[in-house]
């Protein structure tokens, strides 16, 4: 433990030119009295380690000493390329991982260059969770990442309505979508079963899962998996899936191009792809698939007097009272 902490606050001082005590004892999360005993040993040690004192002191390596432990080890350089997830890698209990992959490129860099890290992120930020909601890391995704790191099958067992399955899968993936873990895993053959679909890949929500037992076996990757892709089309997927019923719009330009921000996207595309000329009055006739009456409804609203509902006949109704009631509350002056 303290090898790795002397370690770390060598390469601290090479990624900056000076640190104080104070910085030393935070980065390194120990008391300030630690950090001069760590000085001192790296001093006995033959790491030139100066202390300068002062109010503007503080600890530095003289003679532009460079260490060689800057070398990254594969779980470092795989984090490192979450870096700029940072919620992802803390949910997934890779944040000190991460740090650590960050110092030592921080401190292999040329001095001219040690702020790039600094600059970039105050540039660029990704925001994965979705608005208004509490963010909450499933407590079983930990283990799930230890298995989709080491490529090692689990027993897992997820909720299915209102019974639990058991299934030996291969955890492929993990992919954020809105804040919401998901699993991108294939089925193993053994145990599993007529039609679960073995051999087949599945998306499961990790905040489903119950229970989850990583197996000592590893298995083999499928190198032609491409998890992107994998995940654009399953997303599609459902999204048409859902889509059970459809309504008849008339649509004037402004709703046609409004429409995409108003209902989901995959039903927008496919309701205005080969759209037809506009009629005398500019306006469009299409299909959109929707969720469900209700859900076209909400969503249509946002449209205003840009779209007309032609069918269903309840929907058209429901429209034409609302339009009524709001002539009648809008028609209303005061005295």
């Amino acid at each position: 433990m303290r090898a790795a902490r002397l370690i770390k606050m060598v390469l601290l001082l090479q990624s900056r030119p000076t640190m104080t005590a104070a910085e030393l004892a935070r980065e390194l999360e120990v008391s300030e009295r630690t950090v001069t005993r760590d000085a001192q040993a790296l001093s006995e040690a033959g790491v030139p380690v100066y202390a300068e004192r002062g109010r503007a002191g503080g600890y530095r390596l003289v003679g532009g000493y460079r260490t060689r432990l800057t070398g990254l080890g594969r779980g470092e350089a795989e984090a490192l390329f979450l870096s700029g997830v940072p919620g992802a890698l803390r949910e997934m209990g890779l944040e000190d991982i991460a740090s650590a992959a960050r110092l030592k490129v921080s401190a292999a860099l040329l001095p001219s260059l040690r702020d790039a890290p600094r600059t970039a992120a105050q540039r660029f930020h990704l925001d994965a969770p979705a608005w208004f909601r509490e963010p909450a890391a499933p407590a079983l995704l930990p283990a799930i990442a230890d298995a989709v790191w080491d490529d090692r099958c689990v027993s897992a067992r997820y909720r299915r309505g209102e019974s639990e399955v058991v299934r030996e899968l291969e955890p492929y993936g993990l992919v954020l979508k809105a804040g919401v873990w998901y699993l991108c895993a294939r089925v193993c053959g053994t145990g599993a079963g007529t039609g679960t679909g073995a051999g087949a890949f599945r998306t499961y929500r990790i905040d489903r899962f119950v229970g989850v037992d990583v197996l000592k076996d590893r298995f083999s990757r499928d190198e032609d998996f491409d998890l992107p892709g994998f995940w654009s089309a399953q997303a599609e997927r459902f999204a048409r899936s859902i889509l059970r019923a459809e309504v008849v719009l008339r649509l004037s330009g402004t709703g046609v191009r409004n429409l995409p921000y108003a209902v989901d996207p995959v039903a927008a595309r496919d309701a205005l792809a080969g759209v037809p000329e506009p009629d005398g009055t500019g306006w469009v006739t299409v299909t959109l698939r929707v969720e469900s009456e209700e859900v076209a409804h909400t969503q249509l609203a946002a449209l205003g007097p840009e779209a007309e509902v032609l069918s269903p006949a309840t929907l058209r109704e429901r429209f034409a009272a609302e339009a009524i009631r709001l002539t009648e509350l809008y028609g209303r002056r005061e005295g």
